[in-house]
């Protein structure tokens, strides 16, 4: 299991959203986000870079920690 720290989610729509692109990028599967750490966890069926995690979660308008 991955995981990456998502800064600005205030609601349960940021969490869909956040979940909705992650789990639309290939090879990522079982997306779990908590609102209340920020954190998204996931499984990978293939190696994901973070750099392509990182470029979906800033796409659709939040910050990654780290």
């Amino acid at each position: 299991m991955a995981e990456v720290k998502v800064k600005g989610m205030s609601c349960q729509h940021c969490v869909k959203s956040v979940t909705d692109a992650l789990g639309g990028l290939d090879g990522v599967v079982n997306v779990n986000v908590d609102l209340d750490s920020g954190i998204a966890k996931y499984d990978e069926e293939k190696p994901v870079s973070q750099d392509i995690v990182k470029e979906a979660i800033k796409k659709i308008g939040f910050d990654v920690e780290g």
